[in-house]
């Protein structure tokens, strides 16, 4: 069962000469599934959320979410829905149960089941011994789990994380994903928006890879990867030369794509590893270089999104 259905959405802001941000989408998601957008900033993942939040009205196209029209009937949606912003939205100067007090107030709840209700959502973000110190005294990671909260009060059938770990340290990171898996175990279906690769190969059944407001692709991650066709990551790490060396090996045949941070780390795409390195080795002793690291992986995200728009994720 479809439990959201994207239909052609369209946005674009200050027409008719302004950029779209959102270029025709359409994509499904499952009941009980995690489903990550995944893409680079400006990608369109955001404008997308906020289509979906009846935040904003698309220029085109439609969604329904549990159903109902998010240009039609969208207080209906926004009753079944959660939305944890990429941004902070808590008062600094309140408590984080005063916060989650007021956001509960918001949906209309109150009284004695408001309070339970608040007690329960404190013991999942695990913030109970904190509960009366002002969020100015939290740390980013909490104040990060008291916006997921806030979400999650009253009971939402549907939730959207946006960008949720951007700006955190590792151990709240860690925190927010087994929070995501745990929510959506108990029956939560989940729409997630991320940069990070990793982040969306752990979470998600399925991915939809974003690009310049367009949705590229979209599927599994072993269907992703399949795209990539029977090539082989070659990741390597050279002392100099690396954007000399990016390149030349550009030139080689059967290298399908290079990516070449500005760090002297690299990755190439390459159909035969075994044919390719000694060519490597012989491309960086010719310029004066030395790599210091090598290793094969198999595809992965990063190499899908290469071979589909030419250029690295984070780029």
């Amino acid at each position: 069962m479809e439990a959201i259905v994207v239909e052609g959405l369209r946005k674009q802001f200050d027409p008719p000469k302004g950029p779209v941000a959102v270029d025709t989408v359409s994509f499904q998601i499952g009941e009980g599934e995690i489903f990550s957008l995944l893409g680079p900033n400006g990608a369109g993942k955001t404008t997308t959320i906020s289509i979906l939040s009846c935040l904003l009205r698309p220029d085109g196209g439609d969604a329904r979410v549990g159903g109902f029209s998010v240009t039609r009937e969208p207080e209906k949606v926004k009753a079944l829905i959660g939305v944890v912003p990429q941004d902070i939205a808590l008062y600094e100067d309140m408590s984080g149960r005063e916060n989650l007090l007021f956001w509960g107030r918001m949906y209309g709840m109150s009284g004695a089941a408001l309070n339970k209700r608040v007690d329960e959502v404190l013991e999942l973000i695990g913030l109970v011994d904190r509960q009366k110190d002002r969020v100015d005294k939290y740390s980013g990671g909490m104040k990060r789990r008291v916006n997921i909260g806030a979400a999650l009060l009253h009971n939402p059938r549907f939730l959207y994380f946006d960008e949720p770990t951007v700006g955190i340290d590792p151990q709240s990171r860690r925190s927010i994903l087994d929070g995501v898996k745990d929510l959506n175990a108990s029956g939560v279906t989940v729409l997630y928006t991320t940069h990070y690769m990793e982040e969306a190969q752990e979470l998600s059944h399925r991915i939809g890879i974003m690009d310049k407001g367009a949705m590229i692709a979209t599927g599994t991650q072993d269907e992703l990867v399949r795209l990539v066709g029977e090539r082989t990551r070659i990741d390597l790490t050279l002392d100099r030369e690396a954007e000399t060396l990016a390149a030349r090996w550009r030139e080689l045949p059967g290298v399908s794509s290079v990516s070449a941070p500005d760090d002297g780390s690299m990755w190439l795409s390459v159909q035969d590893a075994n044919v390719l390195m000694p060519k490597l080795f012989d491309g960086a002793r010719a310029v004066g270089a030395r790599i210091i690291e090598i290793s094969l992986a198999e595809p992965n995200l990063e190499m899908v999104f290469l071979h589909l728009t030419g250029r690295a994720l984070r780029d």
